[in-house]
């Protein structure tokens, strides 16, 4: 595997993501924010924050297995959520926790969270962005 997730010495552990990650590999794989959609194009979750974050995880690893990858390569992942306030962070983290349990992930890699004003369409309420690196 290229990359290895770390929480060094003198930073806070953060109990959902690793502070660091080092990667080694020589493919760099930056995948398009991810929105709710199912393979149709249809919104899954609409007002539902936790079922959107599980539904943007899916398409990330389904994106990650179209060109071999999957998310143990993923080295950074950045949220976009719309209308964000820090009181809807145990949504955010139930849709991560379902959507990791969903897809065997057992360490997620460092992240980082936006709150925006909108996304492209209005029902959706969450993007998530991914890098991931292969050898």
């Amino acid at each position: 595997m290229a990359v290895t997730l770390v929480n060094p010495p003198g930073l806070p552990v953060i109990d959902v993501y690793r502070q660091v990650s080092v990667a080694t590999g020589s493919k760099l794989i930056h995948v398009a924010g991810q929105v709710s959609w199912d393979a149709d194009g249809k919104t899954i979750g609409d007002a539902d924050l936790a079922a959107q974050v599980e539904q943007c995880y899916v398409n990330v690893a389904a994106a990650l297995a179209g060109v071999g990858a999957s998310f143990g390569d993923v080295v950074k992942l950045t949220f976009h959520v719309v209308d964000w306030t820090a009181d809807r962070m145990p949504l955010l983290m139930d849709g991560v926790g379902r959507a990791q349990a969903r897809l065997g992930i057992t360490a997620a890699p460092p992240a980082s969270l936006f709150g925006i004003a909108a996304l492209d369409v209005p029902e959706h309420l969450v993007e998530l962005e991914a890098t991931a690196v292969l050898d």
